[in-house]
């Protein structure tokens, strides 16, 4: 099945088997592989990406759903010359420690960072309009989905938080 996929601002066209995932596709078609696979079974959350500005598992999805789509890895967040603010905190906060997890937890951070600016309510704070600054526990609330093996979740926190927060702590 011809596929054609917007990766990281390039164009792919891809004539793929329509059963092949997303996260295949990234790493064993394009050769982006920044993007983990953990589980594949959509539990941990490693091969997290932005579609659409939104985060999906690309474990579950096949890449033939999003012909058209616009895809951001964490490769398209940032280079090491040039970090992105969340890979930047990530770094200066410690928030890894194998590695393994960061850059499902990055991308899933930087959709959630918008969700939460657009309003987006969660089971710690349906209003985020009366409590705009993500506290700790909405922070890992919203995270919830990529797990780290290693337990650098305060560090994680701590990163999330610095950027949302609009700079250093």
């Amino acid at each position: 099945m011809q596929t054609e996929l917007k990766i990281n601002g390039d164009k792919h066209v891809l004539d793929l088997d329509s059963r092949t995932t997303l996260l295949d596709v990234l790493r064993h078609h394009i050769g982006l592989t920044g993007t983990k696979k953990g589980c594949d079974h959509g539990q941990c959350g490693a091969c997290t990406v932005i579609v659409n500005g939104r985060r999906i598992n690309s474990c579950l999805t096949l890449a033939c759903m999003h012909d058209g789509d616009e895809i951001t890895t964490i490769e398209g967040l940032g280079t090491p010359d040039d970090l992105n603010p969340l890979q930047a905190a990530f770094v200066a906060h410690d928030g890894f420690q194998c590695g393994y997890c960061t850059p499902g937890q990055i991308c899933s951070a930087t959709a959630m960072l918008k969700e939460a600016k657009a309003g987006w309510p969660s089971h710690v704070t349906e209003d985020m309009a009366s409590t705009p600054d993500l506290t700790d526990a909405e922070i890992s609330e919203r995270m919830s989905g990529n797990l780290c093996r290693c337990s650098a979740y305060p560090n994680i926190v701590d990163a999330i938080r610095e950027v949302a927060r609009g700079g250093k702590e």
